[in-house]
């Protein structure tokens, strides 16, 4: 069935998104070049991309609503529905499947009550399976909010959820602070992350992902990154045994 137009943004929503809109646009030589940075833009106002945010993409941009459509169901990052605080995606594809992802992603689904692509009833979490994180080095991987967390098992993942429900800590194995999934979106439209210390927190690849690097120039590399089972890691790569991605076994080791 035919739908009605779109509602419009609160008045003062609108004028916010127009200034932020118009400093993103500003960037690009070709205003339509914007609009990826638009969409995630609009979703950090809703979670997600609503018919409103894509009106409004469209509006600015000079541009067909169904264009926008065509591009904001094609990319994954873009949410099509009201989704949780955190975004969690476990990596199914071929080698964190091998390690244990197929586990992980089975055990959330019975423990949060939720399907793939689903939200928790309380609205904190999203669950879904993801194609592949780039992040092969530590798989199995699990993703909140486009944060790592490594070597993951189902016992590690599930502590992991019920601490983001509780409202505890949680600290990404690399990368910056987590953060709620519409400030990631903001932050990924193109604007400052301004939480005090966290563009330094972000740091680079880790030391699984460096050994080809560290052979290339002749380094000693790490004898292992991962330990057998039994044994300590190396003392250059450290794991918290308290941390939600600390030291793995069985399918994540």
């Amino acid at each position: 069935m035919p739908q009605l137009p779109a509602p419009a943004y609160p008045a003062e929503v609108r004028a916010r998104l127009e200034a932020d809109a118009k400093e993103v646009i500003a960037r690009y030589p070709g205003s339509r070049s914007a609009l990826l940075p638009l969409l995630h833009l609009v979703q950090s106002e809703e979670g997600y991309v609503s018919r409103t945010g894509m009106a409004f993409c469209a509006e600015l941009l000079g541009l067909t609503t169904a264009e926008v459509t065509a591009v904001a169901t094609f990319y994954t990052m873009y949410r099509r529905k009201p989704s949780g605080d955190y975004q969690v995606g476990v990596c199914t594809n071929t080698l964190c499947a091998v390690m244990g992802g197929d586990a992980i992603f089975d055990r959330l689904k019975e423990h949060l009550g939720v399907g793939n692509d689903e939200t928790t009833e309380d609205g904190k979490v999203t669950l879904e399976h993801i194609e592949c994180n780039a992040a092969c080095d530590f798989a199995p991987v699990v993703m909140v909010n486009w944060e790592f967390f490594d070597n993951q098992t189902p016992e590690s993942a599930t502590r992991l959820v019920d601490d983001l429900i509780a409202g505890r800590t949680v600290e990404p194995t690399r990368g910056a602070p987590l953060c709620s999934y519409k400030e990631t979106s903001r932050i990924l439209a193109g604007f400052p992350d301004e939480r005090p210390g966290a563009v330094e927190a972000s740091g680079g690849a880790g030391p699984a992902s460096l050994i080809g690097l560290r052979l290339a120039r002749g380094e000693e590399p790490y004898p292992r990154v991962v330990a057998p089972r039994g044994e300590s890691g190396h003392a250059d790569a450290p794991q918290d045994p308290d941390h939600p991605s600390g030291p793995t076994g069985e399918e994540g080791e």
